[in-house]
């Protein structure tokens, strides 16, 4: 784990990096200008990965729509190595999946955050969020248990030419990590996972919503033990 010493803030910068990894759909458009003011404000990335940001920032404010949304689409949600659910990456479909989605819930809910109705916990825009609101030092050596899995991300997306591997790259520098070759395994689209099975041979457990579905980030803050039964409940829906 990286040790910080008096770290720069890095709230805005990790919220503005939760949005541009969220479907980028008509609300996140309206706010690019916003969002390329915060990262220029905080100064908490370096300039020559700020370009970079710049320049995917250019991309979904002056590209066709349509286009922006299909090409997202096709690189998170078509294949595990590049998922933005980061227990895809530690637990596959295992049984431990369950549990540790039960867990990093909890410790959102310690932090006064409950999750929306719709709202997976391991959903790296989610996490961002989260760790957004912790103190400098703990909000990066958070990012740096995570530091690994970005890497591997960070390495699909490079592999595919995808102007989003500047925001996982981001997410590395800001963990006090630095990007290093991995070797990517081509895996099966998860279009073939959210198949359903053959009638009596099995029932399906990848997946719980459509990869092409937008996934909008809705914390809610409440005090009632009930709302945060229920949203601990959500959150552990093994999948």
């Amino acid at each position: 784990m990286a040790l910080f010493s008096n770290p720069t803030p890095i709230s805005l910068s990790l919220r503005v990096l939760a949005r541009l990894l969220s479907y980028p759909d008509t609300q996140l458009r309206a706010d690019l200008d916003d969002m390329r003011q915060a990262l220029l404000s905080e100064k908490a990335i370096a300039p020559a990965r700020l370009e970079e940001l710049d320049a995917l920032i250019n991309a979904l404010a002056r590209g066709n729509a349509l286009d922006n949304e299909a090409d997202y689409v096709e690189v998170f949600d078509r294949g595990r190595a590049t998922s933005l659910h980061l227990f895809e990456h530690v637990h596959g479909d295992s049984r431990d999946r369950g549990p540790a989605m039960i867990d990093l819930a909890q410790t959102y809910e310690k932090a006064g955050l409950f999750l929306g109705p719709d709202e997976m916990p391991d959903y790296l825009p989610v996490v961002l969020e989260f760790v957004s609101t912790q103190p400098p030092t703990e909000a990066r050596a958070f990012l740096s248990e995570m530091a690994h899995i970005f890497n591997a991300i960070f390495n699909a997306l490079q592999q595919r030419k995808s102007p989003y591997a500047s925001v996982l790259g981001a997410l590395l520098e800001l963990s006090g990590e630095k990007a290093h070759p991995v070797k990517i395994v081509a895996d099966e689209p998860l279009d073939t996972t959210w198949e359903e099975p053959v009638v009596f041979d099995g029932c399906s457990v990848k997946g719980q919503t459509k990869p092409d579905q937008p996934q909008p980030i809705h914390f809610v803050k409440t005090d009632a033990a009930k709302t945060r039964q229920s949203a601990a409940a959500t959150a552990g829906v093994p999948l």
